[in-house]
């Protein structure tokens, strides 16, 4: 890949990371296209989340490599960085400030002023439809506006590639059904990966399925040729884990 003109928003290279003993991501390459929501499949502890901290440059890798935009995360932290938007889990919102109040310092952290920042305010909260609640305080909104507002903070620079993790945790039926309108809706202007132990979740909102399992990659799986081919992707998830198991 052409360093600073990657026909790709992310690229993992032969990844490893270590904790301990513990052997979490075990030489994992893997690619994430422009405007693709990938989603990464596994059962708790099968790699999802230290990727995702790899890919934000929360953690470095012991080997292989990682890059945002063409910039390695190790190298050129800070330009690979400035691309990312990241949603943890349990996001930490400021819930004393009103949405507006803590998207603007959010946008500010990340070097936004003036009229870009005015800008950049207008388009997240209409993406996340926010502007009926800006005047609201984060600590008395319900858990799918909260979830909303982190994402909006994640997009507030514009970032090449949005990073969620587990996004639908612990929100209610209704809440789990606009939020998948919501990812597919972003993947028109920035590339997404999303992360869930819960099949049904990753096969609703992803072009591509990534399948870890105790931090080795087993297959990437495009889901609309899985389709085309009469296959569904719990059967592959099954009999692809079941094998990694027997041997």
């Amino acid at each position: 890949m052409g360093e600073h003109s990657a026909a790709e928003a992310a690229a993992l290279e032969h990844l490893s990371k270590r904790y301990g003993a513990t052997l979490a991501v075990d030489d994992v390459s893997l690619e994430v296209g422009r405007h693709e929501v990938l989603g990464l499949l596994g059962p708790n502890g099968s790699g999802k989340t230290t990727i995702l901290r790899v890919l934000t440059g929360y953690l470095r890798p012991d080997s292989g490599s990682a890059q945002v935009g063409g910039y390695d995360l190790v190298r050129e932290g800070r330009e690979a960085r400035a691309r990312v938007g990241y949603v943890p889990e349990d996001a930490a919102l400021y819930r004393h400030m009103r949405v507006n109040e803590f998207l603007s310092f959010m946008g500010r952290l990340r070097g936004l002023a003036g009229d870009r920042l005015h800008e950049r305010l207008a388009i997240v909260r209409e993406r996340l439809a926010l502007d009926d609640v800006g005047s609201t305080i984060i600590g008395r909104m319900s858990r799918g506006y909260r979830q909303r507002v982190a994402i909006a903070q994640a997009l507030i620079h514009e970032p090449e590639l949005l990073v969620l993790d587990e996004p639908t945790n612990g929100l209610d039926p209704r809440q789990i059904i606009e939020m998948r309108g919501l990812l597919r809706g972003l993947a028109t202007h920035c590339s997404v990966i999303v992360t869930s132990h819960i099949l049904s979740e990753i096969e609703r909102v992803a072009d591509r399925v990534a399948i870890l399992l105790h931090g080795r990659l087993l297959a990437v799986v495009r889901l609309a040729e899985l389709a085309s081919a009469g296959g569904d992707l719990e059967r592959t998830f099954l009999d692809l884990t079941a094998e990694v198991g027997s041997t």
